[in-house]
Parts: C-alpha cells; sequence; structure tokens
C-alpha cells in the first residue's frame, strides 16, 4: 500500500464514532427520498418524445434505466459493505487510484454540486406556492434559504432525528403519487398500444436506428432514477453495513423502477394516445398532473401539488444529510479543513461541513445563475460515477484478500456494460453542452490546486513532528 493510503484495516472494519441509527428501511428512505422528485409527473414525456411517441417501447426503456441504475448500485454494494465508511465514493476513488482523485470529486460537490443541488430543490419547492399564493422571486428566495437553515439546523441533531424525517417524508410523499397512480390504474378506460411497430417505422423515416432511439431514451430516464449514489455517503451510520447496505440499494432502486413503470403505464390508461402526442407537441410536458386533473378533478391539483412539495421536501432533506460525510471523509483522509474532521460530540454528525454546505446553499439561492452553477458539475459528475464503478475490478485485484460481505451480481460483464453506458452519457453530455462542460473543469482543477496545497502542508507537518 502507498503512502497515501490509509490502512486499509481502518476502512473495512464497522467500528465506528458515528451513531448506526439507519436501518433497511432508513436506507430506502434516503435513496428514495432523493430520486423521486417532481420529475415523475413529467419526465415521462421526454422519454416519448425519444421513442418516436412509442408507448411501449417507452416503458421498456423506464425498465432498462432502472436495470442500469441497479447494476450501478450493485456495485456501489460491494464497494460500500467491503468499505463501510463515511464518504461513499471518495473512499473507494482514494484507495483504487489516488487520494487526489477522491478529493477532486469530494471538491467539485462541496463546492458547487452538492450546495448547487440543495439550493435548487428549495427554490423548485418553493415555487410550487406561486400556484396558490402570490409570491414574488425573492419571497420564494427567502423562504428556499429559511428551509434550507431550518433542515440543517434539525439535521444537526443527529442522524436519527433526519432519519425519521426522512422516513416520514418519504410515506408521505407516496401517498399522492400513489392516489395518482392506483386510480389511474383502476380509472383508466385506454388502452394503450405496446407493439413496437410505430417505433420501428419511426426510425426508418428519421433516419436513425432503433438501438439509438433506445439509447437517448434511456438517457432521459437516467435523470429520473439520479440520487441513488447518495446512500454510500452514510455508511458509517447504517446498522449492520454488510447486510442493510446492498439491501436498501436492492430494495430502493428496484422499487422505483416499478413505481415509474407503473405511474408512466397508468398515464398511458388515462390520456389516449393522440391526446398525449398533442400536449407534447404544445410543449405541455406535465403528463401526470393532467392524469390527476381528470381522475380527481380540481383536487387533482392539490393532490398533485402536495405530491411535489413532499417530493421534493424529500429530496432536500437527504442531501443536507448525505452531502457532509462527503466533506468529512475528505477532512479525514488529511488533505482538507480539520474542522471538518471532527463529530459533534453528543449528536455525532459532522457539524462543520454541515454549516459550510448550508452557507453556500443560501449563497446560490441568491444567484441569478443558478442553472448555470449546478449545470456546469453535471458532466465532471458523471465522469466519477464511470471511475467509482470500475473501482470494483481495480479493487478486487489490487486487495484480493479484502472481506467482501457482497459482490455485484454478473460480474465482469454487468460492471464493464454499466461503466460503458455512464462513459456514454460523458461523452453525450460533452457534445451536446461542450461550454458548460469546459468550464465545468475549472472546479476539478480548483480541487487539485487545493489537494496539494493541503498536502504540501501535511507534509511539513510530518517532517516537522
Amino acid at each position: 500500500m502507498n503512502n497515501n493510503s490509509r490502512d486499509i484495516e481502518k476502512l473495512t472494519t464497522e467500528t465506528t464514532e458515528f451513531k448506526r441509527e439507519i436501518g433497511v428501511f432508513g436506507g430506502v428512505s434516503i435513496i428514495g427520498g432523493i430520486m423521486i422528485g417532481s420529475g415523475i409527473f413529467y419526465l415521462g414525456s421526454y422519454v416519448l418524445q425519444r421513442t418516436g411517441m412509442n408507448s411501449g417501447l417507452a416503458l421498456v426503456c423506464w425498465i432498462i434505466g432502472g436495470l442500469i441504475t441497479l447494476f450501478g448500485g450493485l456495485c456501489y454494494a460491494e464497494l460500500g459493505t467491503a468499505m463501510p465508511k463515511a464518504g461513499g465514493r471518495i473512499v473507494y476513488l482514494n484507495e483504487a487510484y489516488h487520494p487526489i482523485v477522491g478529493f477532486i470529486s469530494g471538491f467539485t460537490d462541496w463546492l458547487v454540486g452538492g450546495p448547487g443541488s440543495v439550493a435548487a430543490v428549495a427554490i423548485a419547492l418553493m415555487s410550487v406556492f406561486k400556484s396558490f399564493f402570490e409570491i414574488s422571486d425573492f419571497g420564494i428566495k427567502m423562504a428556499a434559504i429559511t428551509l434550507i437553515i431550518v433542515l440543517t439546523i434539525y439535521n444537526m441533531l443527529g442522524v436519527k432525528a433526519s432519519a425519521i424525517l426522512q422516513n416520514l417524508s418519504m410515506v408521505a410523499k407516496l401517498v399522492p403519487i400513489g392516489l395518482v397512480m392506483i386510480a389511474a390504474l383502476f380509472v383508466g378506460k385506454v388502452s394503450p398500444d405496446l407493439s413496437l411497430g410505430t417505433a420501428f417505422e419511426y426510425s426508418r423515416t428519421s433516419g436513425t436506428n432503433i438501438f439509438g432511439m433506445i439509447a437517448i431514451a434511456v438517457v432521459a430516464t437516467l435523470w429520473a432514477y439520479e440520487g441513488w449514489t447518495n446512500l454510500n455517503t452514510v455508511a458509517e451510520e447504517i446498522k449492520e453495513p454488510h447486510k442493510n447496505l446492498p439491501l436498501a440499494l436492492i430494495v430502493g432502486i428496484g422499487g422505483i423502477t416499478v413505481l415509474y413503470t407503473l405511474f408512466n403505464f397508468a398515464i398511458m390508461k388515462v390520456i389516449p394516445h393522440e391526446e398525449i402526442v398533442s400536449m407534447i407537441d404544445s410543449g405541455d410536458l406535465y403528463l401526470g398532473t393532467e392524469v390527476a386533473k381528470r381522475v380527481f378533478g380540481h383536487a387533482g391539483v392539490i393532490i398533485v401539488s402536495a405530491g411535489m412539495i413532499l417530493a421534493m421536501f424529500g429530496t432536500l432533506n437527504g442531501l443536507i444529510l448525505a452531502q457532509p460525510r462527503m466533506y468529512y471523509a475528505m477532512a479525514v483522509e488529511g488533505h482538507f479543513f480539520k474542522s471538518f474532521a471532527k463529530l459533534h460530540p453528543k449528536y455525532k454528525v459532522p457539524t462543520a461541513p454541515m454549516i459550510v454546505q448550508c452557507v453556500f446553499s443560501c449563497l446560490l439561492v441568491l444567484s441569478s445563475n443558478l442553472d448555470q452553477l449546478t449545470n456546469m458539475v453535471v458532466i465532471t459528475g458523471m465522469i466519477f460515477s464511470v471511475l467509482t464503478i470500475l473501482c470494483v475490478p481495480i479493487l478486487r485485484k489490487k486487495y484480493p484478500k479484502i472481506e467482501r460481505p457482497y459482490k455485484v451480481w454478473f460480474y465482469p460483464v454487468s460492471v464493464v456494460i454499466t461503466a460503458l453506458i455512464f462513459a456514454g452519457l460523458v461523452v453525450q453530455g460533452a457534445i451536446e453542452d461542450p461550454i458548460t462542460g469546459l468550464t465545468g473543469l475549472i472546479v476539478p482543477i480548483l480541487g487539485a490546486i487545493t489537494y496539494m496545497i493541503f498536502d504540501a502542508k501535511l507534509k511539513r507537518e510530518k517532517n516537522e513532528g
């Protein structure tokens, strides 16, 4: 092991200063709380557009997207059970490649990605209330800042309190979503055409091939499945992580795949295909909202609004809970602020990273370029997803004797295919928005410089000691 690696026994032991308060349901709630957002009501439109408005192929793409996400989750399950430490992918990247790789990943999240996501969700959540009250844009921003501060303070009271709120919000958000879906499945009188004939016809007339259509449609579904990586950041707070971590990932991602597929099928049961096409062509993408209106009347608007608010609330709380553990891991590694490596003596949470994330998030709420800031790190984030998945074969070879309570299914084929798919997302993102992609490289460069500054300081301290 090189000098930059921590003792591998410390990485594989389940002994921790954190409190292990998160069970299987808590783990599923973190995954579902972050993954299931307002996108469930409109992302189906993008999938349909990319499949030539073919209902059957659209549902197939939702299932494929779920399976790809599941295998990504299984890779994380193997890594997380072998090294059940706070910080998630930072820990694996440190050991598989070099500590600078993990640090850059965490630094990107710390500076823009994490706070940007928190800020964006908080603003989106408060914007829903504009449908019911007259609120200025400044009022929305102030309300978003207040919510961020309140949730940060609450999460500083310990992971048990955080997990309880996450569990409650998870159940609460599923009630309105479940009501719409179940009612639509039983009330809907449309018999959707699930044959793939029109998809092949569209591929011929548009000059594309069916596999290309599936690929870009699956990309749209993967944005809906985004968020599953966050569970590993709280691995040190999960009870019996060797058993509960993979179980939570499998149940959470598998359950959400079923939910997304059934929800989109329910839409097709209520709205005739011609009307779906007409709505999407006119720019009205909120198919789920339209279903709620048709099934429940005016009350449907309230149900959907409640679902969107609760969904985004769970996402926001999950991000505030999970992200600071990554910054804690960076500090424990020795290349970040020492205060970030300290846990609260009573509540056993990384207080300093949580406060800094709160401040950064509030500042970004006030920024007029929030979309650019959050989009800037998308491509970089996907690069680190590819590198993390490849940690599985690298660490199997590097540390063959580590106990792996869980191993990814169908290895190595599943790992290679999953990594290639995520790599394809990186390439597509760079092609679609090269300027933003290149701008996003500035943050990793700053991260590398910051690492070298802390590394030089750390070496001086060791030499002086």
